[in-house]
């Protein structure tokens, strides 16, 4: 038995967690999250991209094979889905069980930034999208989603999918620039929290977009998800898994896989997506 973490979040890795249907392998597994029963949703890239297990890791389900160019995001709200398909420049809603609710973008077509290579820092910003990475949902309603690996962008929509606004351009030090917005999520005020990947450093914003503070102790964050209570959790290329509170404060830090996706679920434990790796790893929180 292998144990992370330390106080409060002292964990137990799980490294082969989930239970695959005899014959199959993962893919790269670039998101995880969980519904409210705390089944755990794996986004992989290969069909079916959507692997669905109960929280013992038995598998429950699948669904989505040939709907997405590149998986890259999920985010499960209030049993809602959000994704990203960054090849296909779109951000999506669906049910549970792969019903689609919702597409923002044009398929296929990517907004002219003058970006020729991923992660490269863009000549300049565009509107959406080219290859957005995470779409996440506020209180309001209202949609955010981060963009991305040929853009340095974060935009604001409207619960029916309408644009509102969009802030960021590329650059490297000061505030509301961004190299690779690589994920975000939005708080219970709605405060925004986005991981600029390639700055190392979480930069955090007002529902608007107005900077608000940012967090350097972070080394290429790769995911953000609060839990109940509003821990927030973060995956690094350290490669780690930190703990920290709402101010960026560490709580508790540990070596990890490299993860490109991160969840926790109601209980507290954390699942960890590997791209890299071809796996989905399980931290349970010891109590």
């Amino acid at each position: 038995m292998t144990i992370v973490g330390s106080g409060n979040y002292t964990y137990e890795l799980i490294e082969n967690w989930a239970k695959l249907p005899d014959g199959w392998t993962f893919g790269g597994v670039s998101a995880v999250a969980t519904d409210s029963q705390d089944r755990v949703y794996a986004f992989q890239r290969k069909d079916p991209p959507v692997v669905i297990f109960d929280k013992n890791g038995t598998y429950v389900g699948s669904w989505g094979s040939s709907a997405f160019a590149d998986p890259h995001g999920i985010n499960i709200v209030n049993d809602v889905i959000y994704v990203t398909d960054r090849n296909d420049h779109v951000a999506l809603k669906f049910t549970l069980d792969g019903r689609p609710l919702m597409v923002i973008g044009e398929r296929g077509k990517a907004s002219d930034t003058g970006a020729t290579k991923d992660i490269e820092l863009p000549p300049r910003s565009a509107g959406p999208f080219n290859k957005p990475t995470e779409m996440m949902v506020a209180p309001s309603g209202e949609l955010y989603v981060s963009d991305g690996y040929r853009n340095s962008r974060v935009h604001r929509f409207s619960s029916q999918g309408a644009l509102i606004d969009s802030w960021g351009k590329p650059g490297k030090t000061e505030p509301g620039e961004f190299h690779l917005p690589h994920s975000l999520w939005v708080d219970r005020g709605g405060q925004i929290y986005v991981c600029d990947r390639e700055n190392s450093r979480i930069q955090v914003f007002t529902g608007a977009g107005k900077y608000l503070s940012q967090w350097k102790d972070i080394h290429k964050p790769t995911d953000i998800v609060f839990d109940k209570q509003e821990i927030v959790y973060v995956s690094e290329q350290r490669p780690s898994i930190s703990v920290l509170e709402k101010n960026g404060n560490v709580l508790a830090r540990f070596d990890s896989p490299s993860g490109h996706g991160l969840w926790v679920d109601s209980g507290g434990d954390i699942y960890l997506a590997s791209v890299s790796g071809k796996s989905l790893t399980k931290y349970a929180r010891k109590r």
